[in-house]
């Protein structure tokens, strides 16, 4: 499986889902790439634990391509989110992936999201990993 988490701003959310799926043992069989719409955001998933890390519009195109999966906040689906890091053509190309998407559903970006007000940051990077997992489980 080949794991894409794409995050934006301080990249804390990428850096929580990747430590959460090193310290639940995810193996080297599944690589996970980070792409940081900043170098900030890039730097915290790279020191997280990333197999390899890039940033900006063109890696966030061409990754969405190879992913089987994509995590990060729900604003990297939505056109110049994240405080206008995210572009339309890498919302389309998240959007417009095959890979199974995990969005985390924060409610920010003039975007609200019913049923999450009561789940912390923590509980909601906690449930994200444990739906990437499920998804790295050989299916048999």
């Amino acid at each position: 499986m080949n794991i894409l988490i794409i995050d934006g701003q301080s990249g804390r959310m990428g850096a929580q889902l990747i430590e959460g799926l090193r310290k639940a043992g995810l193996g080297p069989e599944h690589g996970i790439t980070a792409i940081g719409t900043n170098a900030l955001a890039t730097g915290a998933m790279l020191k997280a634990g990333a197999d390899q890390a890039a940033t900006g519009e063109n890696p966030v195109l061409v990754q969405c391509r190879k992913a089987d999966i994509i995590a990060g906040p729900i604003g990297i689906v939505l056109a110049d989110a994240l405080l206008g890091e995210i572009t339309p053509k890498m919302a389309a190309a998240v959007g417009q992936s095959d890979a199974r998407r995990i969005l985390l559903p924060v409610n920010q970006c003039r975007t609200s999201i019913p049923g999450t007000a009561n789940k912390t940051r923590a509980q909601l990077t906690e449930e994200a990993v444990q739906m990437i997992l499920q998804l790295c489980k050989p299916q048999g």
